[in-house]
Protein backbone atom coordinates (compact mmCIF):
# COMPACT_ATOMS: atom_id res chain seq x y z
CA UNK A 1 0.00 0.00 0.00
CA UNK A 2 1.41 3.43 -0.95
CA UNK A 3 1.89 5.98 1.82
CA UNK A 4 1.54 9.77 1.90
CA UNK A 5 2.65 11.80 4.92
CA UNK A 6 1.26 15.32 4.61
CA UNK A 7 2.09 18.70 6.12
CA UNK A 8 4.91 17.52 8.36
CA UNK A 9 7.94 19.53 9.43
CA UNK A 10 10.74 17.41 7.97
CA UNK A 11 13.87 17.52 10.13
CA UNK A 12 17.08 15.74 9.18
CA UNK A 13 20.67 16.16 10.36
CA UNK A 14 20.99 19.17 8.03
CA UNK A 15 17.55 20.27 6.77
CA UNK A 16 14.35 21.69 8.23
CA UNK A 17 11.36 22.34 5.95
CA UNK A 18 7.68 21.55 5.50
CA UNK A 19 6.65 19.19 2.72
CA UNK A 20 4.77 16.00 1.89
CA UNK A 21 6.46 12.61 1.52
CA UNK A 22 5.14 9.93 -0.83
CA UNK A 23 6.34 6.33 -0.58
CA UNK A 24 5.91 3.30 -2.82
CA UNK A 25 7.56 -0.13 -2.91
CA UNK A 26 9.20 0.42 0.49
CA UNK A 27 11.05 3.58 -0.58
CA UNK A 28 10.58 7.33 -0.65
CA UNK A 29 9.67 8.24 -4.22
CA UNK A 30 8.64 11.89 -3.97
CA UNK A 31 9.12 14.84 -1.61
CA UNK A 32 7.25 18.03 -2.40
CA UNK A 33 4.81 20.52 -0.87
CA UNK A 34 1.13 20.02 -1.55
CA UNK A 35 1.06 16.54 -3.10
CA UNK A 36 -2.57 16.02 -4.09
CA UNK A 37 -3.86 12.71 -2.74
CA UNK A 38 -6.48 12.67 -5.49
CA UNK A 39 -3.69 12.01 -7.98
CA UNK A 40 -2.46 8.97 -6.05
CA UNK A 41 -3.66 5.36 -6.06
CA UNK A 42 -6.96 4.98 -4.19
CA UNK A 43 -5.47 2.64 -1.60
CA UNK A 44 -2.85 5.19 -0.49
CA UNK A 45 -2.55 5.45 3.28
CA UNK A 46 -2.65 9.17 4.13
CA UNK A 47 -1.22 10.47 7.41
CA UNK A 48 -1.65 14.10 8.45
CA UNK A 49 1.52 15.25 10.24
CA UNK A 50 0.42 18.85 10.82
CA UNK A 51 2.10 20.28 13.91
CA UNK A 52 4.50 17.36 14.11
CA UNK A 53 8.08 16.62 13.10
CA UNK A 54 8.95 13.99 10.52
CA UNK A 55 12.31 12.36 11.24
CA UNK A 56 14.19 9.62 9.42
CA UNK A 57 13.82 6.32 11.24
CA UNK A 58 16.16 6.19 14.20
CA UNK A 59 19.03 3.71 14.40
CA UNK A 60 20.38 2.15 17.58
CA UNK A 61 23.94 0.98 16.85
CA UNK A 62 24.45 -0.88 20.14
CA UNK A 63 21.83 -3.42 21.18
CA UNK A 64 22.02 -6.76 22.98
CA UNK A 65 19.10 -9.15 22.59
CA UNK A 66 20.45 -12.68 22.67
CA UNK A 67 23.09 -12.05 25.35
CA UNK A 68 24.44 -15.02 27.31
CA UNK A 69 26.07 -13.41 30.35
CA UNK A 70 27.04 -14.54 33.85
CA UNK A 71 25.09 -17.78 33.65
CA UNK A 72 21.86 -16.25 32.37
CA UNK A 73 20.53 -14.56 29.23
CA UNK A 74 19.06 -11.13 28.58
CA UNK A 75 15.31 -11.35 29.11
CA UNK A 76 14.14 -9.95 25.76
CA UNK A 77 13.77 -11.96 22.59
CA UNK A 78 13.97 -10.50 19.10
CA UNK A 79 10.22 -9.88 19.03
CA UNK A 80 9.90 -7.96 22.30
CA UNK A 81 13.08 -5.92 21.86
CA UNK A 82 12.27 -4.84 18.31
CA UNK A 83 8.66 -4.01 19.12
CA UNK A 84 9.96 -1.81 21.92
CA UNK A 85 12.43 -0.23 19.52
CA UNK A 86 9.71 0.60 17.00
CA UNK A 87 7.37 1.98 19.64
CA UNK A 88 10.14 4.43 20.51
CA UNK A 89 10.87 5.40 16.90
CA UNK A 90 13.88 3.16 16.25
CA UNK A 91 13.47 1.36 12.93
CA UNK A 92 16.90 -0.27 12.64
CA UNK A 93 19.12 -1.86 15.27
CA UNK A 94 22.65 -3.17 15.20
CA UNK A 95 22.85 -6.15 17.53
CA UNK A 96 26.05 -7.38 19.12
CA UNK A 97 26.71 -11.05 18.43
CA UNK A 98 28.57 -12.29 21.52
CA UNK A 99 29.91 -15.84 21.05
CA UNK A 100 31.87 -17.71 23.67
CA UNK A 101 35.63 -18.32 23.42
CA UNK A 102 35.12 -21.80 21.93
CA UNK A 103 32.37 -20.85 19.45
CA UNK A 104 33.03 -20.62 15.74
CA UNK A 105 32.25 -17.14 14.34
CA UNK A 106 30.25 -18.57 11.44
CA UNK A 107 28.09 -20.67 13.76
CA UNK A 108 27.50 -17.70 16.05
CA UNK A 109 26.51 -15.49 13.11
CA UNK A 110 24.10 -18.13 11.84
CA UNK A 111 22.58 -18.63 15.31
CA UNK A 112 21.89 -14.93 15.85
CA UNK A 113 20.70 -14.43 12.26
CA UNK A 114 18.24 -17.32 12.48
CA UNK A 115 16.73 -16.00 15.71
CA UNK A 116 16.36 -12.49 14.30
CA UNK A 117 14.96 -13.65 10.97
CA UNK A 118 12.05 -15.44 12.59
CA UNK A 119 11.13 -12.80 15.18
CA UNK A 120 12.54 -9.33 14.46
CA UNK A 121 9.94 -6.67 13.74
CA UNK A 122 12.36 -3.86 12.80
CA UNK A 123 15.29 -4.01 10.40
CA UNK A 124 18.57 -5.24 11.81
CA UNK A 125 22.23 -5.94 11.19
CA UNK A 126 25.11 -7.11 13.36
CA UNK A 127 28.47 -6.40 14.93
CA UNK A 128 30.33 -9.67 15.55
CA UNK A 129 32.41 -9.94 18.71
CA UNK A 130 35.76 -11.57 18.02
CA UNK A 131 36.62 -13.76 20.98
CA UNK A 132 38.13 -16.75 19.21
CA UNK A 133 40.92 -15.93 16.75
CA UNK A 134 42.57 -19.14 15.56
CA UNK A 135 43.11 -19.98 11.89
CA UNK A 136 39.56 -21.34 11.46
CA UNK A 137 38.09 -18.20 13.00
CA UNK A 138 40.19 -15.94 10.79
CA UNK A 139 39.00 -17.72 7.66
CA UNK A 140 35.38 -17.58 8.77
CA UNK A 141 35.58 -13.88 9.55
CA UNK A 142 36.80 -13.21 6.02
CA UNK A 143 33.95 -15.27 4.60
CA UNK A 144 31.36 -13.46 6.69
CA UNK A 145 32.63 -10.10 5.45
CA UNK A 146 32.72 -11.11 1.79
CA UNK A 147 29.60 -13.25 1.70
CA UNK A 148 27.21 -12.16 4.44
CA UNK A 149 27.47 -8.38 4.53
CA UNK A 150 29.24 -8.23 7.90
CA UNK A 151 31.05 -4.88 8.06
CA UNK A 152 31.85 -4.41 11.74
CA UNK A 153 33.67 -6.39 14.41
CA UNK A 154 33.51 -6.01 18.20
CA UNK A 155 36.31 -6.48 20.72
CA UNK A 156 36.18 -6.51 24.51
CA UNK A 157 39.03 -5.04 26.50
CA UNK A 158 37.24 -6.32 29.60
CA UNK A 159 35.84 -9.53 31.13
CA UNK A 160 39.10 -11.36 31.76
CA UNK A 161 39.27 -14.96 30.50
CA UNK A 162 35.72 -14.74 29.16
CA UNK A 163 35.37 -12.21 26.33
CA UNK A 164 38.65 -10.25 26.39
CA UNK A 165 41.06 -10.36 23.48
CA UNK A 166 44.85 -10.57 23.87
CA UNK A 167 47.06 -7.80 22.54
CA UNK A 168 48.60 -10.21 20.05
CA UNK A 169 45.20 -11.06 18.63
CA UNK A 170 44.03 -7.45 18.81
CA UNK A 171 46.92 -6.26 16.67
CA UNK A 172 46.36 -8.99 14.08
CA UNK A 173 42.60 -8.47 14.06
CA UNK A 174 42.92 -4.73 13.48
CA UNK A 175 45.40 -5.41 10.70
CA UNK A 176 42.85 -7.71 9.08
CA UNK A 177 40.05 -5.20 9.63
CA UNK A 178 42.05 -2.50 7.86
CA UNK A 179 42.66 -4.81 4.92
CA UNK A 180 38.96 -5.72 4.69
CA UNK A 181 37.60 -2.21 5.28
CA UNK A 182 35.81 -3.33 8.44
CA UNK A 183 35.37 -0.97 11.39
CA UNK A 184 36.06 -2.45 14.83
CA UNK A 185 33.87 -1.42 17.74
CA UNK A 186 35.51 -1.69 21.14
CA UNK A 187 34.45 -2.00 24.77
CA UNK A 188 37.28 0.04 26.26
CA UNK A 189 38.41 -0.86 29.75
CA UNK A 190 41.32 -2.93 31.13
CA UNK A 191 40.42 -6.52 31.94
CA UNK A 192 43.39 -7.25 34.21
CA UNK A 193 43.06 -4.05 36.24
CA UNK A 194 39.34 -4.61 36.79
CA UNK A 195 39.89 -8.22 37.83
CA UNK A 196 42.48 -7.25 40.44
CA UNK A 197 40.44 -4.34 41.79
CA UNK A 198 37.29 -6.44 42.09
CA UNK A 199 39.11 -9.19 43.97
CA UNK A 200 40.60 -6.65 46.35
CA UNK A 201 37.24 -5.01 47.09
CA UNK A 202 35.47 -8.31 47.66
CA UNK A 203 38.27 -9.46 49.98
CA UNK A 204 37.68 -6.29 51.99
CA UNK A 205 33.99 -7.16 52.33
CA UNK A 206 32.88 -4.50 49.87
CA UNK A 207 30.35 -6.57 47.97
CA UNK A 208 27.28 -4.36 47.39
CA UNK A 209 26.27 -2.76 44.06
CA UNK A 210 27.76 0.56 45.21
CA UNK A 211 31.25 -0.94 44.78
CA UNK A 212 30.79 -1.70 41.08
CA UNK A 213 31.84 1.80 39.97
CA UNK A 214 34.94 1.94 42.20
CA UNK A 215 36.04 -1.38 40.69
CA UNK A 216 36.04 0.15 37.17
CA UNK A 217 37.02 3.81 37.67
CA UNK A 218 37.32 6.39 34.92
CA UNK A 219 41.05 5.89 34.55
CA UNK A 220 40.51 2.24 33.61
CA UNK A 221 38.13 3.28 30.82
CA UNK A 222 40.44 6.06 29.61
CA UNK A 223 43.32 3.59 29.46
CA UNK A 224 41.18 1.27 27.37
CA UNK A 225 40.34 4.02 24.88
CA UNK A 226 44.00 4.95 24.67
CA UNK A 227 44.88 1.29 24.11
CA UNK A 228 42.52 0.73 21.18
CA UNK A 229 43.55 4.07 19.65
CA UNK A 230 47.25 3.19 19.93
CA UNK A 231 46.68 -0.09 18.12
CA UNK A 232 44.52 1.68 15.51
CA UNK A 233 47.33 4.18 14.97
CA UNK A 234 49.85 1.39 14.44
CA UNK A 235 47.66 -0.62 12.07
CA UNK A 236 45.71 2.11 10.28
CA UNK A 237 42.45 0.48 11.33
CA UNK A 238 39.20 2.38 11.93
CA UNK A 239 37.80 1.99 15.46
CA UNK A 240 34.66 3.01 17.35
CA UNK A 241 34.67 3.33 21.14
CA UNK A 242 31.31 2.15 22.47
CA UNK A 243 29.45 3.44 25.57
CA UNK A 244 32.06 6.10 26.43
CA UNK A 245 31.05 7.39 29.84
CA UNK A 246 33.41 10.14 30.96
CA UNK A 247 35.56 13.12 30.00
CA UNK A 248 38.84 11.26 30.51
CA UNK A 249 37.86 8.61 27.95
CA UNK A 250 36.49 11.11 25.43
CA UNK A 251 39.66 13.19 25.68
CA UNK A 252 41.84 10.17 24.92
CA UNK A 253 39.84 9.59 21.76
CA UNK A 254 40.01 13.26 20.76
CA UNK A 255 43.77 13.34 21.34
CA UNK A 256 44.10 10.32 19.08
CA UNK A 257 41.88 11.89 16.44
CA UNK A 258 44.13 14.95 16.39
CA UNK A 259 47.03 12.59 15.64
CA UNK A 260 45.12 11.25 12.64
CA UNK A 261 43.67 8.12 14.22
CA UNK A 262 40.38 7.04 12.64
CA UNK A 263 38.29 6.85 15.81
CA UNK A 264 34.60 7.49 16.44
CA UNK A 265 32.98 7.86 19.85
CA UNK A 266 29.62 6.57 21.06
CA UNK A 267 27.71 7.65 24.15
CA UNK A 268 24.76 5.69 25.51
CA UNK A 269 21.64 7.21 26.97
CA UNK A 270 21.94 5.74 30.52
CA UNK A 271 25.23 7.59 31.08
CA UNK A 272 23.62 10.83 29.88
CA UNK A 273 20.54 10.64 32.13
CA UNK A 274 21.47 8.60 35.21
CA UNK A 275 24.37 8.98 37.64
CA UNK A 276 26.15 6.66 40.03
CA UNK A 277 23.87 7.47 42.95
CA UNK A 278 21.26 5.23 41.31
CA UNK A 279 23.59 2.25 41.71
CA UNK A 280 24.23 3.24 45.34
CA UNK A 281 20.60 2.84 46.43
CA UNK A 282 20.00 0.71 49.51
CA UNK A 283 18.31 -2.69 49.80
CA UNK A 284 20.06 -3.92 46.65
CA UNK A 285 17.94 -1.54 44.49
CA UNK A 286 21.19 -0.26 43.04
CA UNK A 287 21.62 -3.56 41.21
CA UNK A 288 19.05 -2.38 38.68
CA UNK A 289 21.58 0.21 37.49
CA UNK A 290 24.70 -1.96 37.16
CA UNK A 291 26.24 -1.69 33.71
CA UNK A 292 29.78 -1.45 32.37
CA UNK A 293 31.33 1.04 32.14
CA UNK A 294 29.38 2.06 35.23
CA UNK A 295 27.24 5.11 35.80
CA UNK A 296 29.48 8.06 36.73
CA UNK A 297 29.31 11.34 38.61
CA UNK A 298 26.55 13.68 37.42
CA UNK A 299 29.18 16.19 36.24
CA UNK A 300 30.18 13.77 33.48
CA UNK A 301 26.77 14.09 31.87
CA UNK A 302 27.34 17.63 30.63
CA UNK A 303 30.62 16.51 29.08
CA UNK A 304 28.73 13.90 27.07
CA UNK A 305 25.96 16.29 26.01
CA UNK A 306 28.55 18.90 25.01
CA UNK A 307 30.44 16.26 23.05
CA UNK A 308 27.29 15.37 21.15
CA UNK A 309 26.52 19.04 20.50
CA UNK A 310 30.02 19.63 19.16
CA UNK A 311 29.83 16.31 17.28
CA UNK A 312 33.01 15.03 18.88
CA UNK A 313 30.70 12.24 20.06
CA UNK A 314 29.10 10.82 16.93
CA UNK A 315 26.25 8.67 18.19
CA UNK A 316 23.85 8.15 21.06
CA UNK A 317 23.03 4.46 21.45
CA UNK A 318 21.56 2.42 24.32
CA UNK A 319 23.64 -0.68 25.11
CA UNK A 320 20.20 -2.21 25.62
CA UNK A 321 20.82 -5.32 27.73
CA UNK A 322 17.74 -6.15 29.83
CA UNK A 323 18.04 -8.41 32.88
CA UNK A 324 15.16 -8.76 35.32
CA UNK A 325 15.67 -7.45 38.83
CA UNK A 326 14.04 -10.55 40.29
CA UNK A 327 15.62 -13.80 39.21
CA UNK A 328 18.59 -12.29 37.37
CA UNK A 329 20.06 -9.16 38.95
CA UNK A 330 19.61 -10.77 42.36
CA UNK A 331 22.04 -13.51 41.35
CA UNK A 332 24.59 -11.00 42.65
CA UNK A 333 23.02 -10.47 46.06
CA UNK A 334 26.25 -11.64 47.72
CA UNK A 335 28.69 -9.88 45.38
CA UNK A 336 28.41 -7.10 42.82
CA UNK A 337 30.76 -9.12 40.58
CA UNK A 338 27.89 -11.56 39.94
CA UNK A 339 25.21 -9.00 38.98
CA UNK A 340 24.39 -9.28 35.25
CA UNK A 341 25.38 -5.98 33.65
CA UNK A 342 22.85 -3.95 31.70
CA UNK A 343 19.45 -2.31 31.54
CA UNK A 344 16.71 -1.64 28.99
CA UNK A 345 16.63 1.63 27.02
CA UNK A 346 15.76 0.81 23.41
CA UNK A 347 12.22 2.18 23.69
CA UNK A 348 13.06 5.22 25.81
CA UNK A 349 16.19 6.50 24.02
CA UNK A 350 14.72 8.93 21.49
CA UNK A 351 12.23 10.42 23.95
CA UNK A 352 14.97 10.84 26.56
CA UNK A 353 17.17 12.65 24.04
CA UNK A 354 14.29 14.91 23.04
CA UNK A 355 13.19 15.59 26.62
CA UNK A 356 16.56 16.07 28.29
CA UNK A 357 18.59 17.17 25.28
CA UNK A 358 16.43 19.20 22.88
CA UNK A 359 13.85 20.55 25.31
CA UNK A 360 16.56 21.70 27.74
CA UNK A 361 18.54 23.44 24.99
CA UNK A 362 21.56 21.15 25.29
CA UNK A 363 21.29 20.13 21.63
CA UNK A 364 19.10 21.06 18.66
CA UNK A 365 16.88 18.85 16.54
CA UNK A 366 19.49 18.44 13.82
CA UNK A 367 21.97 17.14 16.34
CA UNK A 368 19.37 14.76 17.75
CA UNK A 369 18.75 13.28 14.31
CA UNK A 370 22.45 13.15 13.55
CA UNK A 371 23.38 11.37 16.77
CA UNK A 372 20.39 9.03 16.90
CA UNK A 373 20.16 8.11 13.21
CA UNK A 374 22.33 9.61 10.50
CA UNK A 375 25.82 9.10 11.93
CA UNK A 376 25.12 5.46 12.74
CA UNK A 377 24.00 4.97 9.15
CA UNK A 378 27.13 6.68 7.81
CA UNK A 379 29.65 4.97 10.08
CA UNK A 380 28.19 1.49 9.64
CA UNK A 381 27.56 1.49 5.90
CA UNK A 382 23.79 2.03 5.62
CA UNK A 383 23.56 5.66 4.42
CA UNK A 384 21.52 6.92 2.57
CA UNK A 385 19.39 3.76 2.51
CA UNK A 386 18.88 4.41 6.20
CA UNK A 387 19.28 7.58 8.26
CA UNK A 388 18.00 9.97 5.58
CA UNK A 389 14.84 11.42 4.10
CA UNK A 390 15.65 11.39 0.39
CA UNK A 391 14.10 10.05 -2.77
CA UNK A 392 15.37 6.47 -2.96
CA UNK A 393 15.90 6.02 0.78
CA UNK A 394 13.96 3.39 2.67
CA UNK A 395 10.61 4.75 3.81
CA UNK A 396 11.54 4.50 7.49
CA UNK A 397 9.88 7.57 8.97
CA UNK A 398 8.91 8.84 12.40
CA UNK A 399 6.04 11.29 12.78
CA UNK A 400 6.91 12.79 16.14
CA UNK A 401 4.56 14.77 18.36
CA UNK A 402 6.60 17.21 20.51
CA UNK A 403 3.50 18.20 22.49
CA UNK A 404 2.79 14.73 23.87
CA UNK A 405 3.72 14.54 27.55
CA UNK A 406 3.82 11.71 30.05
CA UNK A 407 6.17 9.72 32.23
CA UNK A 408 8.48 6.81 31.61
CA UNK A 409 7.21 3.62 33.22
CA UNK A 410 7.55 -0.14 33.09
CA UNK A 411 3.79 -0.18 32.50
CA UNK A 412 4.19 1.33 29.03
CA UNK A 413 7.41 -0.45 28.04
CA UNK A 414 7.22 -3.29 25.51
CA UNK A 415 10.47 -4.87 26.69
CA UNK A 416 10.02 -7.95 28.87
CA UNK A 417 12.13 -6.52 31.70
CA UNK A 418 10.43 -6.22 35.11
CA UNK A 419 11.46 -2.62 35.86
CA UNK A 420 12.10 0.68 34.10
CA UNK A 421 15.41 2.42 34.82
CA UNK A 422 13.72 5.77 34.15
CA UNK A 423 10.57 5.11 36.17
CA UNK A 424 8.57 8.27 36.88
CA UNK A 425 10.79 10.63 34.89
CA UNK A 426 9.01 13.22 32.77
CA UNK A 427 8.66 12.62 29.03
CA UNK A 428 8.14 15.41 26.50
CA UNK A 429 7.42 14.16 23.00
CA UNK A 430 6.61 10.77 21.53
CA UNK A 431 6.54 8.98 18.20
CA UNK A 432 2.98 9.37 16.94
CA UNK A 433 3.40 7.16 13.86
CA UNK A 434 6.37 5.00 12.86
CA UNK A 435 6.76 3.47 9.43
CA UNK A 436 9.15 0.73 8.38
CA UNK A 437 9.81 0.64 4.65
CA UNK A 438 6.54 2.49 4.06
CA UNK A 439 4.31 0.44 6.33
CA UNK A 440 2.86 1.75 9.60
CA UNK A 441 4.22 -0.43 12.42
CA UNK A 442 3.74 1.67 15.58
CA UNK A 443 1.33 4.29 16.83
CA UNK A 444 1.46 6.27 20.07
CA UNK A 445 3.76 3.87 21.87
CA UNK A 446 2.09 0.68 20.68
CA UNK A 447 3.26 -1.84 18.11
CA UNK A 448 0.63 -2.30 15.37
CA UNK A 449 2.61 -4.12 12.69
CA UNK A 450 2.78 -7.75 11.70
CA UNK A 451 5.13 -10.09 13.52
CA UNK A 452 8.59 -10.79 12.16
CA UNK A 453 8.61 -8.25 9.31
CA UNK A 454 12.12 -6.93 9.95
CA UNK A 455 14.81 -7.73 7.40
CA UNK A 456 18.56 -8.17 7.62
CA UNK A 457 20.60 -5.28 6.20
CA UNK A 458 23.84 -6.49 4.58
CA UNK A 459 26.56 -3.83 4.45
CA UNK A 460 29.60 -3.11 2.33
CA UNK A 461 32.84 -2.41 4.22
CA UNK A 462 33.95 1.19 3.65
CA UNK A 463 36.68 1.77 6.24
CA UNK A 464 39.81 1.02 4.21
Amino acid sequence: MPLLIRNGRIVTSTDDYTADIYCEDETITRIAPGIDSRDLPPDTDVIDASGKYVFPGFIDPHVHINLPFMGTNAIDDHASATKAALAGGTTTIIEMICPGPDDEPAVAFSTWANMAESLACCDYTFHLAVVRFDELAKAQLRELVSGDGLASFKVFLAYLDALDVSDENLFELLTMAKELGVITTAHCENAVAIDRMQKRLVAEGKTGPEWHEPSRPRGVEAEGVNHICSFAELTGAHVYAVHTSCEAAVRRAMDARLRGVNVWVEAVIPHMILDKTYAEQENFEGAKYIMSPPLRERTEQEILWNGVRGREISTIATDHAPFNFKGQKDMGINSFTEIPNGMASVQERVDLVHTYGVCTGRIDLHTMVNACSTEAARIFGMFPKKGAIRVGSDADLVVYDPSDVGIFSVETNLSQIDYCAYEGMQRRGRASVVTLRGKVVAKDGQYVGEAGTGVYIPREPTHF
